[in-house]
């Protein structure tokens, strides 16, 4: 096995082309997103949006457990432990949102293999893929509740944008998705068995792209793997059967309440008990930052999410909870978070509004020019 942090090939077609082909390389972490990874995948997809000869990219992880259990938080607990002003933070997130929403732009047809375990910066790589592929082992989250975060990598853009209320539950309570339910809320396009993945990536090798035109290229993607989904194999959904259980309960105008009845809910599915423990055990002040941070951006661009989110997830390094439950879960493991509130009841608007305040005016904001054109057209 190579020491790569990615590791990059490009698998040549019928007529010339090639597919751009990156697979994240730390199999032993998960796949866990750090920022060498970051950089060299944006570098890799800005250099094949440019290259004629690239018809697709495919995104994947190494190992069979995951494509990405979610980014690199214990480099930045230990940086925040080197001195509390650390400036890590803010590079490692916006170079972190910069490629999550090239993935969302990207003027090429992108496959990401979503098998295994996808969470938090593991979903902000898939969330913007041209075809997003699950399998029967895909498991879906974002549980930054339980690491005292919030569901970053435009999220606070795509959970608001599902049905009514199933957003706002989901990241109260980290809750975990399989195949169907990504394909149900619009997570995921495509179920492909994972037995059906090197059949898959030749047949897209085999494919003819023609004149290797954009719209060309993406109906031949589509067309291929047409020929290898099978969504009768998909795992039974949890979410949508849930739906109008969890609306009645989410759907509130304070967060306070919607926590309220979440956890005075007495439901004994396991599903719905192991969401409502993880809420009851996580960081109060997450839970008003989810609510929050989907208020902020209902009707707002990608681009506006992207650059909030950054002023927000610096401020949770420095002045919110995330050093201690980062510590708690992943460094200690003692799972005993002492978070700065008691429960969500109990966190003062101020400390909301605190954490809300970017630490950026609009001039200086590292990703002010997201959305204004793109580096590479």
């Amino acid at each position: 096995m190579t020491d790569l942090a990615v590791c990059f090939d490009e698998l040549p077609t019928r007529g010339g082309g090639r597919i751009g082909v990156a697979r994240l390389n730390a199999p032993k972490a998960l796949n866990a997103l750090s920022l060498e990874m970051i950089q060299l995948v944006a570098d890799k997809l800005d250099a094949w949006a440019v290259d004629p000869g690239v018809v697709a990219v495919w995104l994947e992880g190494s190992g069979d457990k995951a494509f990405c259990a979610g980014g690199d938080v214990v480099a930045l607990y230990r940086a925040l432990q080197e001195t509390s002003q650390s400036d890590f933070p803010a590079t490692y997130f916006t170079a972190e949102y910069r490629l999550d929403h090239r993935i969302h732009t990207y003027p090429k047809p992108l496959l990401v293999w979503g098998d295994g375990i996808v969470m938090g910066g593991g979903l902000g790589l898939m969330a913007g893929g041209f075809q997003r592929l699950v399998t029967e082992t895909t498991l879906i989250a974002m549980p930054e509740i339980t690491i005292g975060l919030y569901p970053d990598i435009g999220a606070s853009w795509f959970l608001g944008r599902m049905p009514k209320g199933i957003g706002a539950y989901l990241g109260l309570t980290g809750a975990q998705l399989n195949a169907r339910d990504a394909l149900d809320l619009g997570l995921g396009d495509r179920f492909v068995p994972r037995e059906r993945r090197d059949d898959l990536l030749g047949a897209l090798a085999e494919a003819d792209y023609g004149e290797r035109a954009v719209s060309t290229c993406r109906s031949v993607v589509m067309r291929v793997i047409d020929r290898f989904e099978d969504r009768q194999q998909a795992p039974e959904g949890r979410v949508w059967r849930h739906r109008d259980h969890l609306q009645a309960m989410v759907d509130r105008s304070e967060v306070t309440e919607a926590v309220a009845r979440l956890l005075a809910d007495d439901s004994d599915d396991p599903w719905l008990a192991a969401n409502r423990a993880r809420l009851e055990t996580g960081c109060p002040l997450t839970a008003h930052l989810v609510w929050r941070m989907l208020e902020r951006h209902r009707h707002g661009s990608l681009a506006d999410a992207f650059r909030d989110e950054l002023a927000l997830s610096v401020q949770c390094c420095h002045r919110g909870d995330l050093a201690e439950g980062v510590r708690a879960l992943l460094i200690d493991k003692d799972k005993q978070p002492r978070w700065s509130h008691h429960d969500v009841a109990s966190v003062p608007e101020a400390d909301v509004q605190a954490l809300m305040r970017s630490p950026w005016d609009d001039e200086n904001h590292p990703l002010r020019d997201l959305g204004v054109g793109q580096r590479i057209q």
